[in-house]
C-alpha cells in the first residue's frame, strides 16, 4: 500500500501528533510538499501532505483560516503538517478550529522534526510500495506464464482473477465466452457480449471500461494485427493497482500469444480441411477420408450439408463479407466441438461442408437472418447428403449452387434446396430471361389474334388446361369442337411445332404461366 497519514503518524522517528481530522488518517499520501504561500493551490496536484510554518499566513484570523483550509481541500490536499516552535509555539486556535470544522487532518510537527525527514519518509514509503508492486507483478507474470505453458488459457484466466481479487473472462473473436473465473461471473461475462462486439469493431489494440464503481470492468482486445482475435474482461470493485496492472498486462501478452499460436494451428487445419473438401467435390471420398484421418473423418461418416456463399455485389462497408462469415461459422463449430471444412475460391466464393443439423448450419441460418443481407452475402444450402454415395459431395455442391442462384433472383440472403423441392416451380418463372422467352414464343399468336381473325391464345390456354380434351375445352370456350380443332391446327402452323410433342405442350403452358396468360 502507498503511505497514509496514519502510517506517518505511527512512524516513531517523526513524532507527529494528530490535532484534527482523526477520521481521515487512512487517506493515501502521494507526496509531501513544503509551502509558505498564502495560496499554494496553483502548485498542488492533489494527494499531497502540505507542510508549513505559517510564515505568511494570518493564522490567528478564523475567517482567513477557514478560507485557507477550504482552498486546500478543494485542491485535493489530504493533510496539513504545522511546525510548532518556529513562528508559533503552538498551533493557532483559529487554524485548529477551521481544520476541525472542515475535517482536514492537521498534524503537529515538533521543532526537532525537520520537514525534510517527513519528505524522505514519504518518498521511502512510496518507493517501497512501488517495489512491492513490481515484485508482485513479476511474481504474477511468472505464475501466469507457468499456467499458460502447463494448463492453457483457462488456467491463465483463473490465476488472473485471483491476482486482481475479482473475476476475469476470455472471449473469442465472435464475442462468445471461452473461459471465465470464478464460475459465478459467467452470467456477468455473458452480458458483456455487446461491449466485446463493439470493441471488435475498433483496430487492435483497443480497450474500454464499462460498469460502475462497484462493478468496474476493463475490456482489452487480443491480437497482434489490426483485427481483434479475442478479448479479455477483468472485473474489480475498484481501479486496478500497479501490481494488478502488471498481472493484467502479462495475461494479455500470454493470451495473445496463445491466440496467435492457436490461429496458426487452425490455419494449418483449415488448409488440410480445404484439401479434404476438394477431394470430396472431385468425387474421391476414399482418398479424402485417408487425408482427413481422425481430424475430419467423423464429419465425413455422417450426413452433411454443403453451403455456397458469394458476395451479393457492390462494395459493403467494413471488412470483406465472406471472411467474416467464415470466421462466424468456424467460431460456432469451435464452441460446439464440431468439425467443419471450408474452401475460399479466389475470394469470390466460400464453400463449406458441415454436419447436418449441427451448430454450423444453425449459425449460417442465424447469420443470414441477422446480418448477411446487410453484410452483402448470398447463401445457398444443399439438402442433407448421404456419406455413402461416392458423388454425394458433388451432388450437394450442385444443389447449393442451384439454391444460391434462386437466392440471387429472389433477393434473399439464404435459400435451402429443400425449400425449392417443397414449393412450387412457378416462383422460379419470375425472371426476366424466362419472361423474354415466353413473350417470344407467344408473340406470333398474339399478333394473329390482334387482327381479329381468331382467339388462338385463349383457345390454346383452354385446350392445355383440359389436357387436350376437345369437348371440355370447347365447352369452356363456348365454341364447337371442330372450331377448336381448326384453331389448334392454326397454332401449329403459326408456331411451326406439333402439339403432339409433350415438350412443346410443356413449354407453351409455362410460357402462359410466365406471362400471366393462363389467368385471363
Amino acid at each position: 500500500m502507498p503511505p497514509t497519514l496514519a502510517s506517518l503518524v505511527q512512524h516513531s522517528a517523526l513524532k507527529l501528533i494528530v490535532r484534527a481530522g482523526e477520521d481521515r488518517l487512512d487517506t493515501p499520501v502521494r507526496w509531501a510538499h513544503v509551502s509558505e504561500l498564502a495560496d499554494p493551490v496553483p502548485y498542488m496536484e492533489g494527494g499531497e501532505l502540505l507542510l508549513t510554518t505559517a510564515l505568511t499566513l494570518d493564522a490567528e484570523d478564523l475567517e482567513a483560516m477557514r478560507r485557507y483550509v477550504r482552498r486546500l481541500l478543494g485542491a485535493g490536499v489530504v493533510g496539513l503538517g504545522f511546525a510548532v516552535g518556529v513562528n508559533y509555539e503552538e498551533i493557532p486556535p483559529a487554524l485548529l478550529d477551521a481544520a476541525r470544522e472542515e475535517h482536514l487532518p492537521l498534524l503537529e510537527v515538533p521543532r526537532r522534526t525537520p520537514f525534510l525527514a517527513i519528505s524522505k519518509a514519504v518518498s521511502a514509503a512510496i518507493s517501497a510500495d512501488q517495489y512491492r508492486a513490481v515484485t508482485a507483478g513479476f511474481e504474477a507474470q511468472r505464475e501466469l506464464t507457468r499456467a499458460a505453458l502447463a494448463e492453457g488459457p483457462e488456467a491463465v484466466v483463473a490465476r488472473l482473477a485471483a491476482h486482481v481479487d475479482g473475476w476475469a473472462a476470455l472471449y473469442d473473436a465472435s464475442g462468445a465466452v471461452v473461459a471465465v473465473s470464478p464460475e459465478w461471473a459467467a452470467r456477468r461475462a455473458a452480458r458483456l457480449t455487446p461491449d466485446v462486439e463493439r470493441l471488435r469493431e475498433r483496430p487492435a489494440p483497443a480497450s474500454a471500461v464499462v460498469g460502475g464503481t462497484d462493478d468496474r470492468v476493463e475490456l482489452q482486445s487480443l491480437g497482434t494485427g489490426r483485427r481483434v482475435r479475442g478479448a479479455l474482461a477483468v472485473g474489480t470493485g475498484a481501479p486496478l493497482g500497479t501490481a494488478e496492472r502488471y498481472a493484467v498486462h502479462s495475461a494479455i501478452a500470454l493470451l495473445t500469444l496463445t491466440t496467435e499460436r492457436s490461429r496458426s494451428l487452425q490455419a494449418a487445419e483449415q488448409r488440410l480441411g480445404a484439401a479434404v473438401l476438394r477431394l470430396m467435390l472431385a468425387g474421391q471420398p476414399e482418398p479424402a477420408r485417408a487425408v482427413a484421418g481422425d481430424l475430419y473423418g467423423g464429419l465425413l461418416d455422417a450426413p452433411y450439408r454443403l453451403l455456397v456463399a458469394e458476395a451479393a455485389g457492390g462494395e459493403p462497408a467494413g471488412e470483406p463479407p465472406l471472411p467474416v462469415l467464415a470466421e462466424a461459422l468456424e467460431a460456432a463449430a469451435a464452441r460446439a466441438g464440431e468439425a467443419v471444412l471450408t474452401v475460399a475460391e479466389s475470394g469470390q466464393r466460400l464453400v463449406v461442408l458441415a454436419g447436418d443439423g449441427g451448430a454450423v448450419v444453425a449459425a449460417c441460418e442465424g447469420y443470414a437472418e441477422r446480418e448477411a443481407e446487410e453484410a452483402g452475402v448470398v447463401v445457398g444450402l444443399s439438402a442433407p447428403a448421404a456419406p455413402s454415395a461416392a458423388a454425394a459431395a458433388a451432388a450437394a455442391y450442385k444443389q447449393a449452387e442451384q439454391a444460391l442462384s434462386v437466392a440471387r433472383r429472389r433477393g434473399r440472403a439464404l435459400v435451402e434446396h429443400e425449400d425449392l423441392a417443397a414449393g412450387s416451380v412457378l416462383p422460379l418463372l419470375a425472371d426476366d430471361a424466362v419472361r423474354a422467352f415466353a413473350d417470344g414464343m407467344l408473340r406470333a399468336l398474339r399478333e394473329h389474334d390482334a387482327t381479329g381473325r381468331g382467339d388462338l391464345v385463349a383457345s390454346l390456354r383452354a385446350w392445355l388446361s383440359r389436357h387436350g380434351q376437345w369437348d371440355a375445352a370447347a365447352a369452356d370456350l363456348g365454341v364447337h369442337r371442330h372450331t377448336l380443332r381448326y384453331r389448334m391446327r392454326r397454332v401449329e402452323e403459326i408456331l411451326g411445332r406439333s402439339l403432339d410433342d409433350p415438350d412443346v405442350r410443356m413449354e407453351l403452358w409455362l410460357a402462359l404461366k410466365a406471362t400471366g396468360e393462363d389467368e385471363r
